[in-house]
């Protein structure tokens, strides 16, 4: 299994820390956000990744030439000078994927050890019934903040409303996916139509392919650092190891 690990965000909220630091390297207890990705991905059969960078990239680059000499993972990076949107990486690296493929789509800012084995198997599942796209699910406390999935009796997702002001559930997408490669063909499809110059998954994509998109809920532990607050709840939660 091939992955994208996102990592390429000026994590504007989560300063002063992100001012010197790439969110992907704030560090849990001794290790950084982007070792405990790379150790869960090796845990459940992932075996080469594309990491995008940005916002100090050149600490990224560093950290993952060190990671490449104890890594059995194959670990390739895509520098953006300009941010391309989640969807845009996809797109710009779609000579990444084979067609027959499907891949895995993380953001590396969030902590959590899931159970990717389990994903990958409900998406063949899923898959094998017509669907394109699983997104990981996880309970919200605050569904006017996320983006909100509704699902029917099969955990098809019928429904899909980025921070809808009357959310239908509080299931929220958790920023976790497994996808095709027809993902890919809807991210040209959309650059074609709307001509955009930055793509955004939630925004853009997900919409889409309601119906056929599966969703897997996550019950291990999930946490976006994505601010002060939520990071230093994740070092509260997370066992030091």
């Amino acid at each position: 299994m091939k992955a994208f690990l996102l990592a390429a965000g000026k994590g504007t909220r989560l300063r002063p820390y992100t001012d010197s630091r790439p969110k992907c390297l704030m560090p849990i207890h001794g290790k950084s956000l982007l070792e405990i990705w790379i150790d869960l991905f090796q845990a459940h059969g992932v075996d080469r990744i594309l990491i995008n960078t940005h916002h100090l990239a050149d600490q990224v680059e560093q950290a993952v030439a060190q990671l490449r000499d104890v890594s059995a993972i194959d670990i390739l990076t895509a520098y953006e000078p300009e941010l391309l949107g989640s969807g845009g990486t996809l797109l710009a690296n779609r000579d990444f994927i084979d067609p027959e493929e499907d891949f895995l789509i993380a953001y590396a800012d969030n902590l959590t050890d899931i159970n990717l084995s389990a994903m990958f198997d409900f998406h063949r599942d899923r898959r094998a019934a017509g669907h394109v796209l699983t997104m990981g699910l996880f309970r919200t406390d605050a569904p006017q903040a996320c983006g909100i999935a509704t699902l029917d009796e099969n955990r098809t997702v019928i429904r899909f409303a980025e921070k809808p002001e009357k959310p239908e559930s509080n299931l929220a997408n958790a920023g976790i996916y497994v996808a095709t490669y027809s993902v890919l063909e809807t991210c040209r499809k959309i650059r074609q139509e709307t001509g955009e110059g930055i793509l955004d998954i939630g925004f853009h994509i997900l919409p889409r392919p309601t119906g056929r998109m599966g969703g897997f809920r996550i019950h291990e532990s999930l946490v976006d650092i994505g601010t002060v607050e939520n990071y230093e709840r994740a070092l509260d939660m997370w066992p030091r190891r």
